[in-house]
């Protein structure tokens, strides 16, 4: 494992969320990306955000 960086990506309620470079812990070996705590808590705050962005869109139409 080597501390790099890695992609993020998910599909959920209607928005497609992208992250380029997240750092992480990345195997050498085949590639998979570990996130620590610190950025799995950001991803999470930045999808509970998206998500009450995104019902407020909705309730305004």
């Amino acid at each position: 494992m080597k501390r790099s960086a890695a992609p993020f990506h998910v599909d959920r309620n209607g928005y497609h969320l992208v992250f380029d470079t997240v750092p992480a812990w990345v195997c050498d070996q085949c590639g998979e990306a570990y996130f620590e705590e610190r950025e799995v808590d950001a991803i999470q705050s930045a999808i509970t955000g998206l998500d009450q962005q995104a019902q407020q869109l909705v309730a305004d139409t």
